[in-house]
């Protein structure tokens, strides 16, 4: 194309996405009078109407915040089919209203645009070109094009842009640059469990994002209710990753490290004992804990009444707690059980010891049952037994639950559990306590008073029934009217006094410990323990779920060691494998250095292959102990000039105090995480931690364009082949 005709068609394209961006505008203006006007009204007086308002508000909302969102970059692409009609590409779809809804801007996901991901010469897809846009802002700066005719092969220019260009401090979508491996797994039809599993740097936590957003796009109804869960491995990466859906016009989603797993615990904690307490063996030892505050008086307790003492003993509570055990209910609600049975058994030791040598049930039936009933009515109202009853069987949260079981010695062996599990602090939560306080609530069952909400619903009923008998005059019984009994129970009316609940869907489903999602995306998911995969699998019954992972990072002895040991429990050979193989974040000379710690850890796995070479090779500096942190600050200084406005972060071992002026970062804190250049200090020392070669190997591959080792101590034989350099020579 020669240059006045490329100035033409930009020309050409400016117009065209000028008037797009002008149809935005509209829909945005449009929307938000609509919303002002929702606001401002002041007619919706029934319960019926001020749902109807509430409603329209929070759905005009959505809009006005995908309308937003879609400002920046709103349009990527532009496809030229055989049949000479042209497709545009961004997104979000945007149609001409007065034309019948022709479509002007064709949404990414929608199935007519993936033509723009996949399209090959070998298989052009019944497309003759595809374009790439280059904007800033709204500004189009220029375009190339891949010709998809004649054997044309396609150009990466548009990807290698992407990958080149500095990180920034938050994950971007990649709607623009999607790659047909990529696209395939975004768009799986199935909405049960997909594993990703893929090396460092292939995409696999983007793609998955962006699997979110084509699953919510094309199943709005089903998964937009329940929103979308997304755990990741630290609060680091989740804020990285924040963004990405939130770009994409998708907002229902809490995110959550597994640690934050409970709306009332949150901790980042490692525990000593994480192997132990990620088997599925502590199903069985949490309900041992439980069972075990099912008690029985290692001495009778007397319980005074009006006319009589009587003993509550180990045979009477054994009995109890036998009936309340075998009701079927959960610990919590069975305490009432446990109370009525020995309200039952003490009643009848009372009227035997009253009555002894002069009241025969069987010929003074009536008297004896009075008697009885007496009894029970004070021993309903027995503050002593009340005691008792919560000694011998307590309501429990819990968080009390587990305290109290990690501060005792004597129950921890009532339980068998290890001695390890003590501590002095029962509440100094770690990361594997959480899907044990998670199965104890499920055993435990609710914790709050069921007696204050009864008492509620009692107010709320007795206030319903008092403003029907207002409304319900009988002046006239003979005269046919419609009354207000006729057409409102006084349940219903109670119901519409309850406070209506304006969160947002993500800040309700946060708070609630039982919400269940309608999607949920496992990040560094082989690090997760088996019970921690129990109670995620309680929070997405439906079981659409997206797995992001690579088994060879795995640093937790309480990970996964294969996929199927950790799903096959629950979706037995009911989920899909996907692999991604080509590594877009690293470019050949970094991998080339990863890949030599990743066959010290399994020489059978094959490191995914890199896209591009920036001719840049990684270093290392060997120096003294006391020089250390003056030789990485200076190498620091030194990366940053070379990479302009990108990120630099010095990997250190865990605990380390370096003094640089750097983000300084543990190898765990980085996983997800990518930067323009990095620095690992003492390799050797990274190795010989508890996660050792794993944890090397995520620090060694978090680099898009620079890698540096600083070290004291010998090398690692992996790392033999970074020789040691001088200032001059890490320049290419």
């Amino acid at each position: 194309m020669s240059k006045s005709s490329y100035d033409a068609e930009l020309q050409a394209e400016r117009e065209r996405i000028a008037f797009l961006y002008a149809r935005l505008d509209a829909e945005r203006s449009i929307a938000s009078g609509k919303l002002d006007g929702v606001l401002l009204d002041s007619t919706a007086e029934t319960t019926e109407a001020l749902w109807e308002r509430d409603v329209a508000a929070t759905t005009l909302s959505k809009r006005i915040g995908l309308l937003r969102v879609a400002d920046n970059g709103l349009c990527f692409g532009r496809l030229d089919h055989t049949s000479a009609e042209t497709t545009y590409i961004g997104r979000i779809g945007l149609f001409d209203e007065d034309n019948d809804y022709e479509p002007l801007l064709t949404d990414w996901r929608a199935p007519v645009a993936r033509p723009f991901y996949v399209a090959t010469a070998a298989n052009p897809e019944g497309v003759t070109r595809r374009r790439h846009f280059r904007t800033r802002g709204r500004r189009v700066l220029g375009f190339h094009d891949d010709v998809l005719a004649h054997g044309v092969a396609d150009s990466d220019e548009a990807l290698l842009a992407a990958l080149n260009a500095p990180r920034s401090d938050t994950m971007g979508d990649i709607v623009a640059t999607i790659q047909a491996e990529q696209d395939e797994i975004i768009r799986l039809g199935r909405n049960g469990v997909v594993v990703i599993d893929g090396g460092p740097g292939t995409g696999k936590t983007v793609v998955a994002l962006h699997r979110v957003a084509y699953l919510l796009y094309t199943h709005r109804e089903r998964m937009s209710r329940r929103g979308v869960l997304i755990i990741g491995p630290n609060t680091g990466f989740l804020r990285y990753i924040g963004g990405v859906l939130p770009s994409l016009g998708e907002t229902d989603v809490v995110f959550a490290t597994p640690g934050e797993l409970l709306p009332d615990v949150k901790t980042r904690m490692p525990d000593p004992n994480r192997e132990l307490k990620g088997s599925l063996a502590m199903i069985d030892l949490v309900r041992a804990a439980v069972a075990n505050r099912q008690e029985v008086p290692a001495t009778p307790i007397e319980i005074e009444l009006d006319d009589v003492t009587v003993e509550l003993d180990e045979f009477t509570a054994g009995k109890a707690r036998e009936r309340a055990r075998t009701s079927g209910r959960l610990h919590n609600r069975a305490q009432e059980i446990f109370r009525d049975a020995l309200i039952l058994e003490l009643a009848e030791q009372a009227v035997d010891r009253i009555g002894e040598g002069w009241l025969d049930a069987r010929d003074t039936p009536d008297l004896a049952g009075d008697l009885a009933a007496d009894v029970r009515r004070e021993l309903i109202s027995s503050d002593a037994l009340a005691e008792a009853v919560e000694l011998l069987w307590p309501r429990l949260s819990p968080r009390r639950l587990l305290t109290e079981l990690y501060t005792s010695r004597k129950r921890l062996a009532a339980i068998h559990a290890p001695a390890s599990f003590y501590r002095e602090r029962g509440d100094a939560w770690t990361v594997s306590d959480v899907p044990l306080l998670d199965e104890a609530a499920e055993l435990l069952g609710a914790f709050e008073s069921d007696e204050e909400a009864e008492q509620t619903r009692r107010e709320q009923l007795a206030y319903a029934r008092g403003v029907l008998d207002i409304l319900d005059t009988d002046e006239d019984p003979d005269e046919e009217m419609l009354r207000a009994v006729d057409i409102l129970d006084p349940t219903q009316l109670a119901e519409r006094q309850e406070e209506r609940d304006h969160r947002s869907l993500a800040e309700r489903a946060a708070a609630d410990r039982e919400w269940t999602y309608g999607h949920v995306v496992v990040d560094e998911a082989q690090e997760l323990s088996e019970m921690d995969w129990r109670a995620l699998m309680r929070r997405c019954p439906s079981r659409s779920m997206t797995i992001v992972g690579d088994l060879a990072q795995r640093e937790s002895p309480a990970g996964a060691r294969s996929w199927a040991a950790m799903l096959d429990e629950y979706v037995p050979n009911r989920w899909a494998y996907r692999q991604l193989t080509i590594n877009y974040r690293m470019p050949a000379e970094v991998m080339d250095v990863a890949a030599s710690v990743l066959y010290t850890m399994d020489n059978s796995v094959q490191p995914p292959k890199s896209v591009r070479s920036t001719g840049v090779q990684p270093w290392s500096r060997r120096t003294t102990p006391e020089d250390l942190a003056p030789v990485v600050t200076e190498m620091v200084a030194r990366m940053e000039a070379e990479v302009g406005e990108g990120t630099i972060v010095v990997i250190a071992p865990d605990g380390s105090t370096l003094n640089v002026d750097a983000l300084l970062l543990p190898p765990r804190a980085t996983k997800g995480l990518e930067f323009d250049g990095v620095i690992v200090v003492e390799p050797a020392t990274i190795m010989a931690g508890p996660a050792g070669t794993a944890d090397l190997y995520v620090a060694l591959t978090r680099a898009t364009q620079r890698l540096g080792v600083v070290h004291t101590e010998p090398l690692p034989d992996c790392l033999k082949l970074l020789a040691d350099v001088t200032l001059e020579d890490i320049t290419p």
